[in-house]
């Protein structure tokens, strides 16, 4: 085990410099001792998986037990300001520069500005449900701790799959993107600053050393310190607010109300409602926030303040700045690859060009901050559970950082960054978000309405049936959305989904209240987010879903062969230490 190496060795084990890893700090479990050991736990894969698909963990093994494999604590140095400012930094990147072009001109015309409203009330509900779980479980995990926690082990180590993909992905493709917007602002072709090696595969021939450069040193201001780290985000941040602010001005000052009246939805409310499902992707990201829980001076208060008001902030920025386009050109004219650039070229105000760069620059800065982060607290919590090298669990004594995934995250970002344009995984990585995004609301539901021990099995069943046909009706919302054009099934799913979700609120009592701070209007805000969150991944085409079946296999290998059995004898190990010092085991919850 991770922590038996760890004592065995002087308490240096996790302490170890990243070039002198040994075994024990990928694999120092009890099944990976001897290859002996290795056949006997593949011969027991049944009966393992069986108890990790069943049992959840509990509040205070994820807040205690299992938090305590990093030897060190992180420090508890940030406040409701930095967290408003992080979920800024998080979120309001270059997105709203790029994707408001094609969401205005190929499907919502003008209304673009009722799109982001859909797409921000959509992304709130999620917002609401992150905040619930992380005032409980303040811990550096985020999901995948809320996940192990409501659905189980084996639910969790998909969505930290996901995640994976998740982060990486998106932090390599801002990475290439912070180069595009730099040449740009150099007067300089998006890919002048690569390095084309024409022998390479197409997707792989633009080699981008800036993207790595940028992104390394990140990584080191997100090592040195948090408070740092956020100091120079809310810096950032607050600077990139100002340019837009500029940018309003500036673009109000050439404003036609005509273009914005004149064919305000030309493609109706489906027109409105795509747009809405390219735009959501404005708003990704704020779930990293949820991984700051261990530094944060007063939870209660300050994550509920610091996540709400970010999300306030950046819908209404993405609001006006939408209303600003629409009124400077006919949604017809609208560049899709840079619409705020060429519409201020079409008024006479080419120059303005580079202060949409800068402040796209800013934004992108503050994403890339946020997202590595993110990704060293997130692999932090996984390394302590064992479903990732426990090396990953490293606290810094000095710095009180997770030095160590901060650094082999920002790695796997910069090796993604430097071959791929990320075109072809653009749609997964839209999945894998959606996906998480659903199960913590899932998740939220069962923390609820069940408690272990206490819930009668009568009411266990009607909740499962419950979400069975809530989940159910919301995909076939979704796949009609997508095969169809009609609207006659939607009076059948949507009244399915209505009445599972009145039904869940009529017929079964909360088993648990929220300590300090809940999620209004519970069953249904949870339950709208499903369908919503389900209804966008409609959109998404089929290819995409066949690389995700085909990454969730690859994820299903790596659980059966390694993951399992070291989750497993890591939770068996915390069982043992509970039983030393209480008579109840505190992680043997069974669903």
């Amino acid at each position: 085990m991770g922590t038996t190496a760890t004592n065995e060795n002087g308490g240096k084990g996790l302490r170890k410099r990243i070039w002198r890893f040994t075994k024990d700090d990928f694999l120092p479990e009890e099944s990976f001792r001897s290859w002996g050991n290795y056949v006997n736990a593949l011969s027991h894969t049944g009966q393992r998986l069986k108890d990790r698909l069943l049992t959840r963990s509990m509040d205070e093994v994820e807040l205690h037990q299992v938090r305590a494999r990093s030897q060190h604590q992180m420090k508890k140095t940030l406040s409701w300001w930095d967290i408003i400012w992080f979920g800024v930094g998080s979120v309001m990147g270059s997105g709203i520069f790029v994707l408001t072009g094609e969401a205005m001109r190929n499907y919502a015309g003008p209304a673009v500005v009722i799109s982001y409203v859909i797409s921000g009330v959509s992304a709130l509900l999620s917002v609401l449900c992150y905040t619930e779980f992380t005032v409980e479980l303040p811990v550096s995990g985020g999901s995948f701790a809320y996940l192990r926690v409501e659905l189980g082990d084996f639910i969790a180590y998909i969505a930290a799959g996901n995640i994976l993909f998740e982060y990486v992905v998106g932090g390599a493709s801002v990475a290439r993107s912070w180069t595009s917007y730099f040449a740009t602002l150099c007067n300089h072709d998006p890919d002048s600053f690569r390095i084309h090696v024409p022998s390479f595969p197409e997707a792989c021939s633009y080699l981008d050393p800036i993207a790595v450069g940028i992104s390394i040193l990140i990584c080191i201001g997100a090592s040195a310190s948090i408070k740092g780290s956020s100091r120079f985000n809310s810096i950032t941040s607050i600077s990139q607010i100002f340019v837009l602010i500029f940018i309003l001005i500036t673009g109000l000052t050439k404003a036609n109300p005509k273009y914005l009246v004149e064919h305000f939805a030309p493609h109706g409310i489906r027109g409105m409602l795509k747009a809405s499902s390219i735009l959501f992707f404005a708003y990704v990201g704020f779930d990293g926030v949820a991984t700051l829980g261990e530094e944060i001076k007063n939870p209660g208060r300050d994550i509920p303040i610091g996540l709400i008001g970010s999300m306030m902030i950046i819908i209404g920025f993405y609001t006006a700045l939408s209303t600003t386009l629409a009124l400077m050109q006919p949604y017809t004219h609208i560049d899709t690859n840079a619409p705020f650039t060429m519409a201020f070229k079409a008024v006479g105000m080419d120059w303005a060009k580079y202060v949409v760069a800068t402040g796209a620059l800013e934004g992108m800065t503050a994403v890339l901050l946020a997202n590595i982060i993110a990704q060293g607290r997130y692999f932090t919590h996984i390394g302590r559970t064992h479903m990732a090298p426990p090396f990953l669990a490293a606290i810094n004594k000095k710095t009180g950082t997770p030095m160590n995934a901060t650094i082999i995250m920002t790695l796997l970002n910069s090796i993604v960054a430097l071959f791929t344009s990320l075109d072809v995984l653009a749609s997964l990585l839209s999945i894998a978000t959606l996906f998480l995004f659903s199960l913590v609301a899932l998740a939220l539901i069962v923390r609820r309405y069940h408690v272990t021990g206490e819930t009668t099995d009568s009411d266990r069943n009607k909740l499962i049936a419950f979400l069975t046909l809530i989940v159910g009706s919301s995909m076939a919302t979704a796949a009609y959305w997508a095969v169809s054009s009609g609207w006659f099934a939607y009076s059948i799913t949507v009244s399915v989904w209505f009445l599972s979700t009145l039904g869940l609120q009529l017929t079964l009592k909360e088993a648990r209240k929220p300590k300090l701070w809940g999620v209004p209007l519970n069953p249904w805000l949870p339950s709208a987010c499903i369908a919503f969150n389900l209804l966008v991944m409609g959109s998404i085409d089929r290819a995409s879903f066949e690389r995700f079946g085909i990454w969730t296999l690859l994820l299903l290998v790596y659980y059966i062969f390694i993951a399992l059995h070291a989750s497993y004898d890591a939770a068996k190990e915390i069982e043992r230490e509970t039983n030393k010092s209480a008579p109840a085991t505190l992680e043997a919850g069974k669903s």
